[in-house]
């Protein structure tokens, strides 16, 4: 054998051990499993939290989301409080009154804590593009989907009906659903006149506005506006652009409020600080899965909570970002 592949062989035979200790010294992250309680089926916390346990999935395939459907964000709250899950989305106007009403900062228990945001939510009735009902105020003494009977969503709906002047109990006939996902079946059948729910990408107003014959969107008058907010610290002015849904040409102006993951009492930081630095390089991959919202920034949540109501580990990530 000449001497040159004499050489080559030899240094060949070194790479080999050097390459495996190298790949036996590198660090492995361990494999972290994580419970986030969602929804009923169809609604938007469902459609999330698989679009994010995917996202995560594919750019740190060592977190694991495990999804279980809940009864919404009231059932969701309890099962944190009770530490029988590690993470829950809840929309904003119950997540804002548990995180105010808990003393964080003031010598309490453990509190529950803001993990990660989900998205805007922009609240609306959406109705049939031909039906007669062409604002808030026409909906009296129609029946009314507002959602499920724990969804944070029908909260906001009853907190806009009453901004616009209407009493959501005895001035519409309201509709309490079993399951998210059977609104928009009641509106095309005109069991509904209308359903309200809130975020850009909802499953219902999708749903509603591709059916046959369209829909409209509806929001608060600038009067009602005003006085939902002086009324609701946890709503903001939302406008939805022109061209967000199928047939609307116009830009709708309403009120919304950011849903939250929330983390259990005491939820470990390290695993905070994995699955917050998770979402965030997973932003694209979430896009794809879910067009139709802006994807999930943490970025978001300096805007969206009192820094107070952050985990730790959160709080953390966001002064090194």
């Amino acid at each position: 054998m000449p001497n040159h592949w004499l050489i080559a062989a030899a240094f060949a035979g070194l790479l080999v051990p050097l390459s495996a200790a190298t790949a036996q010294d590198r660090p492995t992250s361990a494999p972290l499993h994580l419970v986030l309680a969602t929804a009923t089926p169809g609604g938007g916390f469902p459609a999330y939290g698989e679009a994010l346990a995917a996202a995560i999935r594919e750019v740190s395939p060592d977190i694991t989301l495990e999804l279980r459907a809940s009864k919404g964000s009231t059932e969701n709250l309890i099962l944190l409080r009770e530490g029988k899950v590690d993470l829950g989305l809840v929309q904003g106007e119950y997540a804002y009154e548990a995180l105010a009403g808990q003393g964080v900062g003031k010598g309490a228990e453990q509190p529950i804590a803001v993990v990660a945001p989900v998205y805007a939510a922009p609240g609306l009735f959406v109705v049939r593009a031909d039906s007669p009902v062409r604002r808030i105020d026409d909906l009296r003494g129609r029946p009314v989907a507002l959602g499920t009977r724990a969804s944070g969503l029908t909260a906001m709906g009853r907190t806009v009906l009453r901004g616009a002047g209407l009493d959501p109990e005895h001035d519409i006939r309201p509709i309490l659903l079993d399951h998210a996902g059977d609104g928009p079946a009641m509106v095309a059948d005109g069991r509904a006149a209308a359903l309200f729910g809130g975020g850009t990408g909802w499953p219902g107003f999708r749903a509603v506005a591709e059916a046959p014959g369209g829909a409209r969107f509806l929001g608060p008058s600038a009067a009602a506006i005003d006085a939902i907010l002086a009324a609701s610290p946890s709503l903001r002015r939302m406008t939805v652009p022109a061209k967000t849904f199928p047939g609307q040409d116009e830009a709708v102006e309403t009120v919304g409020s950011w849903s939250l993951t929330l983390g259990k009492p005491g939820l470990d930081p390290a695993a905070v600080a994995r699955l917050v630095a998770a979402i965030d390089r997973a932003k694209p991959a979430l896009a794809r899965r879910l067009p139709h919202e802006r994807p999930s920034d943490p970025r978001d949540l300096d805007a969206a909570v009192p820094a107070a109501w952050l985990h730790p580990a959160t709080a953390a990530f966001l002064r090194g970002r």
